[in-house]
């Protein structure tokens, strides 16, 4: 899954900033969960909402 979120915040053009900014999960988070995988229930809830009330969510075949 964190593979996605950051395929998804780089299909947007999103700096992990900006999707902090939308997301209020702070931008260090984003990168430990980026690179390790490792965040907590409620942060990836709102990573996963925020990329859905932004339109962002990209569906493709074999994903």
């Amino acid at each position: 899954m964190s593979a996605w979120i950051k395929t998804q915040r780089k299909t947007l053009k999103l700096s992990r900033q900006a999707l902090a900014a939308r997301s209020t999960v702070p931008a260090p988070t984003i990168k430990k969960f980026e690179t390790t995988g490792q965040i907590s229930l409620r942060q990836f809830l709102l990573l996963w909402q925020n990329q859905i009330s932004q339109g962002g969510i990209i569906f493709q075949a074999g994903n």
